[in-house]
C-alpha cells in the first residue's frame, strides 16, 4: 500500500490510516455484521485506547509496546464494564445506551483538561522506537515503518478475528444474529454471548485507538466521540457490513475519499453523505456485495 498510494494522490501516513481505521469498522462489524447488535458507542472504547497509550507515554512510562497493552487493556476493562450493564437491551435502546456511555467518557475527557488537554488534546507526548533487545524499529521519523507495524498487529488481529468467527462460538453469534428466539430455545445463553461479542469487539477498537494516537502522535477527545462511532458504521456499511472484508473495503473509501475531498472544501461530509445514501439505495450489500453480485 506505501507503494500504490502515490498513483491515488495518497501517502504513506494515509496507508496507515486506513489499516488503523479499517480495524475499528471490522470491529464494529464483528458486532453488528456477525452478532446482530448495532453499537453507536465504538469511538468511546477506540478513544480509551488512543488515551491510554498517549497517557501511559506522557506520564509514566516511555515504552510503545507497554503504551499499546495499556491502551487495549483500558478500553477493554471499560466495555467489559459497560456491556455487563446494557448487555440485555436490544435494538435502539441498546443502540442509544451505547451514545450515552460513550458520551459520559467524552465529557470527561473533555473536562479533565489538567490529566487530558482538554479541547486542546494530550500533547507533549510521542512513539518511541520499539528495542527488540537484538536491534531497534525507528518508528518515529520513520512512517513506513510504522505503517509495516501496523500492518503486522492489523494482520494477526484480523486472523484471530477470522478464528473466532469460524469457531463454534462464531457460528452461535450467526444463529443470535438470524433469530434471537431460536436461539434461547435451544439453550445457548444470548446474553453471555453477546457480552463476550460486545468485549472481544471493543478490544480490537481499543487496539486500532492506540495505533491511531501512535500515528499522530496526539489524542484528543473527539476521538471519543459518538460522530466517530457513526463514521465506523457508515465503512461497514459502504464496504458491506455481512462480509468480513467490507469494512476494510468502506474504510479505505472512506479516508481517501475524505482526503481528496477535503483538500478542496470543508464540507467534505456532505459528498460522503450522498455517496453513502447512494450506496444504502441502489447496493445495500455494500460495494463488496456489488462487486460479487457482478463477477457471479
Amino acid at each position: 500500500m506505501p507503494y500504490w498510494m502515490g498513483a491515488v494522490g495518497g501517502y504513506t501516513g494515509l496507508a496507515t490510516r486506513v489499516l488503523v481505521l479499517g480495524l475499528a469498522a471490522m470491529s464494529v462489524n464483528f458486532l453488528l455484521g456477525f452478532t446482530g447488535v448495532l453499537s453507536f458507542g465504538h469511538a468511546a472504547y477506540f478513544g480509551l485506547g488512543a488515551y491510554g497509550a498517549g497517557m501511559l507515554l506522557k506520564y509514566l512510562v516511555p515504552s510503545t509496546t507497554l503504551s499499546i497493552l495499556v491502551g487495549v487493556l483500558a478500553g477493554t476493562i471499560a466495555a467489559a464494564v459497560v456491556g455487563a450493564l446494557i448487555v440485555k437491551l436490544r435494538g435502539i435502546y441498546f443502540a442509544m445506551v451505547t451514545i450515552a456511555f460513550g458520551q459520559m467518557f467524552y465529557f470527561i475527557a473533555f473536562r479533565w483538561s489538567s490529566v487530558t488537554g482538554g479541547d486542546d488534546g494530550l500533547t507533549g507526548w510521542k512513539r518511541l522506537p520499539i528495542n527488540l533487545g537484538f536491534t531497534q524499529i525507528d518508528i518515529l521519523g520513520n512512517a513506513e515503518a510504522y505503517y509495516y507495524l501496523v500492518l503486522l498487529i492489523f494482520a494477526v488481529s484480523v486472523g484471530v478475528m477470522a478464528l473466532i468467527l469460524r469457531s463454534p462460538f462464531g457460528r452461535t453469534l450467526l444463529s443470535i444474529r438470524e433469530n434471537e428466539r431460536r436461539a434461547r430455545f435451544l439453550g445457548i445463553p444470548v446474553e453471555m454471548h453477546i457480552w463476550i461479542a460486545f468485549v472481544i469487539s471493543c478490544f480490537f477498537a481499543s487496539l486500532a485507538g492506540t495505533l491511531y494516537a501512535l500515528l499522530n502522535n496526539f489524542v484528543d477527545p473527539r476521538t471519543l466521540h459518538w460522530t466517530l462511532s457513526g463514521n465506523f458504521v457508515i465503512m461497514a456499511v459502504v464496504g458491506g457490513m455481512r462480509s468480513f472484508w467490507g469494512p476494510l473495503i468502506g474504510a479505505a473509501i472512506f479516508v481517501i475519499l475524505q482526503d481528496y475531498v477535503s483538500s478542496y472544501t470543508q464540507n467534505w461530509m456532505f459528498f460522503i453523505g450522498i455517496f453513502f445514501v447512494l450506496i444504502v439505495l441502489f447496493f445495500p450489500r455494500g460495494v463488496l456485495g456489488m462487486v460479487r453480485k457482478r463477477l457471479l
